[in-house]
């Protein structure tokens, strides 16, 4: 009898665990990051931010974001072809087929080009993949005259437009930053947006979401995600203009993380914005070294100016990928080559703290063979 009793609670007691284990997991999302067989869980109150690679050699933004049972996503770039990859990335942690989120910070295809399907629709995009609650976008920027650089609206954004509007047609709620009276507290818009468990997005006022300027990316929106004392700034391609008024219309908190405006150029990350908000993390989403803005070396992302500015604030620097053609092809503008330098940058913070892993390594810039290569180490570093 004694027997059959302790057996009876052996048993009891390995249902216990099995069932503890399960209603714990199913707090979390679990996925296999896309690069490697790393398994990055999600916490039920943890606000995660993914920095992706694109999958070709061009540069460009995309940012998934997890916020409790948000599904949040920031640009599209960097082509259509990147719209696999980004997919292929999103469902591991999207459990519903629906995107709560998606802003589209500028008209330039490497931030909008994934949106849209191609042309010959065999490759979904964005827009035809997933359900669309809300969209945050700069609106009708055409009526400023010049959209990715041209006097018409290019392909690209004409064909994000149809889609967009499309998905509005559907049922999604469109926000136009574009529509923002010339008062910093107009109420045409909505401006900050409760994720639930202490995690809020706010649009911060960019003055060119409302007035005309020759360079497009001026037009970005700009974002603070913000959890307890981590705070996490994203402007897009804002340049020094845009961020000299983004200082002057907006309060803005020192920033746990802050993602390098337009991929470590030398015309943004700039003094004005960096002293503001004194970033303890930097992430370039970028190609370094490649040649397919310039040859200059110091000018190819992320830019020695850039990295010289931000490295007064932190040694923490990551950069998603890295070009890896020769000299001699560089020289001749030929960036086919690429592979991972971190690879996917993922940030996760909660009320305990936050924490930064990579899909492929976690290797500091300043730390890499192509900085020690191709970059004078600034003297805080």
């Amino acid at each position: 009898m004694k027997q059959k009793t302790k057996f009876k609670s052996f048993i009891f007691s390995v249902v216990a665990f099995v069932v503890g284990v399960i209603a714990g997991l199913s707090s979390y999302v679990l996925a296999m990051s896309p690069e490697s067989d790393t398994l990055f869980s999600i916490a039920k109150g943890d606000l995660s931010i993914h920095f992706l690679e694109l999958g070709n050699k061009h540069a460009g933004d995309c940012i998934y974001i997890k916020a409790n049972d948000n599904d949040i996503l920031i640009d599209a770039g960097s082509r259509q072809n990147s719209a696999t990859t980004i997919i292929n990335y999103v469902n591991k942690y999207c459990e519903d087929d629906t995107l709560e989120y998606v802003i589209a910070t500028h008209a330039h295809q490497d931030h909008i080009a994934a949106f849209p399907s191609n042309t010959s629709g065999n490759r979904k995009g964005i827009f035809a993949e997933y359900t669309v609650e809300n969209i945050i976008d700069f609106g009708e920027a055409s009526k400023f005259g010049d959209i990715g650089g041209n006097k018409t609206p290019t392909q690209v954004y004409t064909n994000y437009v149809t889609e967009r509007d499309l998905e509005i047609e559907a049922g999604a709620n469109h926000i136009a930053v574009s529509n923002w009276g010339d008062e910093i507290d107009s109420p045409q818009i909505q401006t900050t947006f409760d994720l639930g468990e202490g995690i809020t997005l706010k649009i911060l006022y960019n003055y060119y979401y409302n007035h005309a300027t020759s360079d497009e990316n001026n037009y970005s929106v700009c974002l603070l995600l913000t959890q307890g004392d981590n705070n996490v700034l994203l402007t897009g391609d804002l340049e020094e203009d845009g961020e000299e008024y983004l200082v002057e219309y907006n309060t803005l908190p020192e920033c746990t993380l802050f993602k390098a405006g337009h991929h470590g150029s030398k015309t943004s990350s700039n003094d004005v914005l960096l002293d503001i908000i004194k970033p303890k993390n930097v992430v370039f989403t970028c190609i370094a070294g490649s040649t397919e803005y310039t040859t200059i070396t110091a000018n190819t992302f992320p830019t020695q100016l850039a990295i010289d500015r931000v490295a007064k604030h932190t040694v923490n620097c990551y950069v998603t990928s890295i070009c890896t053609n020769t000299p001699a092809e560089l020289a001749a503008k030929d960036f086919s080559k690429f592979e991972s330098m971190n690879g996917d940058i993922i940030f996760t913070s909660n009320k305990d703290g936050y924490s930064i892993q990579c899909t492929n390594n976690n290797t500091l810039l300043k730390d890499t063979t192509w900085f020690e290569e191709n970059r004078n180490r600034p003297a805080n570093w």
